[in-house]
């Protein structure tokens, strides 16, 4: 593990400016990057710890504020601990900003987040990785979708609604694919049941994908997360464990 560096940053967008949390090796050389997509909950302390637990293994670390366009993280008040008692009022606040998220947005900021880590002295040359939590597992696979010239490895965990009736559904993407993908399901996610995970599944076997698509036992939507009700410890470190073999294989 090397010693990181963790700084706030601003990336401009054709829509505005994102506030972003950047971690890094602090050795002065350049490291392949990681573009992490936050949850529903935004970007936090715990989302920062986990940008620099992965960064101390090796990479440039990216997490953008994707819901900036309501303003700086957080953009609604969190408490240090969010437990079931909180979370109806915090996505009561959170939801009209994630509708706001359209898929043609997150794309278009994706475009933008890319162009900085290519632009970084501080990335190496050539594809990177990308990982998302939550609403950002959806993100993260739409990313690889758009920029499969970009993208060498995608993970998605404890991501919702990746596979419905809808015509942009994320799963009816995955033909675009180039990179390898991991995905790791909760078992208690009723945003993506059984009947999405085999949908999923047959969209990726059908593109020719290189992937594996795994469900955590015991585990609820959100149990990478700290800082929550949710975490599951055992879940969590099964999640490390995947995230760092793909992107061992994948960015060197």
């Amino acid at each position: 593990m090397s010693t990181v560096h963790g700084t706030a940053l601003d990336i401009p967008t054709r829509d505005g400016v994102v506030d972003a949390w950047l971690a890094h090796p602090d050795n002065g050389r350049a490291h392949p990057g990681v573009l992490l997509y936050m949850d529903a909950y935004g970007l936090r302390p715990s989302l920062e710890a986990m940008a620099g637990r992965l960064a101390g293994h090796g990479y440039t670390v990216l997490v953008p504020n994707v819901l900036y366009r309501a303003g700086r993280a957080p953009v609604v008040e969190l408490p240090d601990f969010i437990g079931a008692a909180e979370r109806p009022e915090i996505f009561e606040q959170l939801l009209p900003l994630l509708h706001q998220l359209t898929p043609e947005r997150a794309v278009r900021d994706a475009g933008a987040y890319l162009d900085w880590l290519a632009a970084s002295p501080l990335v190496t040359d050539g594809p990177v990785g990308t990982t998302g939590y939550c609403m950002g597992g959806v993100l993260a696979l739409r990313t690889a979708a758009a920029h499969p010239d970009r993208i060498a490895a995608v993970a998605s965990f404890h991501a919702g609604r990746l596979a419905t009736d809808a015509e942009d559904s994320p799963h009816r993407l995955v033909d675009r694919l180039t990179a390898e993908a991991y995905f790791g399901h909760a078992d208690q996610d009723p945003s993506m049941p059984a009947e999405g995970i085999k949908a999923l599944e047959r969209a990726l076997d059908a593109a020719g994908v290189r992937y594996r698509s795994e469900v955590y036992e015991a585990a609820r939507h959100g149990y990478t997360q700290t800082d929550t009700a949710a975490y599951n410890g055992a879940a969590d470190d099964r999640h490390w464990r995947n995230l760092l073999e793909l992107f061992g294989r994948t960015l060197g």
